[in-house]
Formats: C-alpha cells, sequence, structure tokens
C-alpha cells in the first residue's frame, strides 16, 4: 500500500505520473523491466507495459497515446544506441519530445554519454536499485499544470 505522502509527490494537477516501460528489438528478456513497472506502480504511477519486441515506432505510438510524461526502455541485447537513437528521434518527429526517455540494462559505460547526448535523460546499469529509478523518476517526470 503506498502512503499518502508518497501518492501525493506522485499525483500533479494532470493525475498520476505515466510511465510507458518497453522492450525494444529482439530482447526477450522482461524480468527488470516487470520488477521496474512493479515498482513506478507500488509508487503510485500508471504504468504501460508494452511487453516484447517492440519497434521505436510502437513505443513512440503508445507513449502519445496514452499521454505518458515518459519512457522506460530497457535493453539488454545491445542495440541500445540505435533503438533509444530511433526513439529520441521518432518524439522529435511527432512532436511529443517533452517526453522523457530514460534506459537501462546492459549498458557500456563508454556509450552512456553518446546516449545522453542524444537525448536520453538518465540510464540505469545493473545494480540500481528500484528506489533509486522511483525517486529519478518522481523527480524527472513530475506532470505540469
Amino acid at each position: 500500500m503506498v502512503d499518502n505522502v508518497v501518492q501525493e509527490a506522485v499525483m500533479g494537477v494532470s493525475g498520476p505520473i505515466r510511465v510507458v516501460v518497453a522492450k525494444p528489438g529482439l530482447d526477450g528478456h522482461d524480468r527488470g523491466a516487470k520488477v521496474i513497472a512493479r515498482a513506478l506502480r507500488d509508487a503510485g504511477m500508471e504504468v504501460i507495459y508494452t511487453g516484447l519486441h517492440q519497434t521505436p515506432e510502437q513505443i513512440v505510438d503508445t507513449a502519445i497515446q496514452e499521454d505518458a510524461d515518459g519512457i522506460g526502455l530497457s535493453v539488454l541485447s545491445g542495440a541500445h544506441m540505435t533503438l533509444c537513437a530511433r526513439v529520441i528521434e521518432l518524439l522529435g518527429e511527432r512532436d511529443a519530445a517533452d517526453i522523457k526517455v530514460f534506459c537501462g540494462g546492459i549498458i557500456p559505460e563508454e556509450d552512456i554519454v553518446e546516449l545522453k547526448r542524444l537525448g536520453v535523460a538518465d540510464i540505469f546499469t545493473p545494480g540500481t536499485t528500484t528506489r533509486d529509478v522511483v525517486a529519478w523518476v518522481q523527480a524527472n517526470l513530475r506532470p505540469t499544470a
């Protein structure tokens, strides 16, 4: 059960923070994405989990249709540079660049700077706690009036 203080922290004028959690590409390992989705839900956020094998186009379509505040991408396949870049590009093309993208998974240290340069708001690597991800989302994806 979510306490009132946490609930108030994630509620904005337009309702709770809305996050699309997605598994782009051919990666078939979704345990981490499901753990993050559950942690965000437990913190009072609305989470739309897209399931496995989503294209960047499907992910962006879902985020726009669901009026999401953010997209959390889980990438374990090594295709993070291509997939994250394409999601960011599509958000720009669809006039939805205000939807923040964050990423988790097996991301080499040398790729993190480039991903952030491309527009990924933050990257969470193995060992990051769910508490840290929830706190970041609360601080960075809060809906504004």
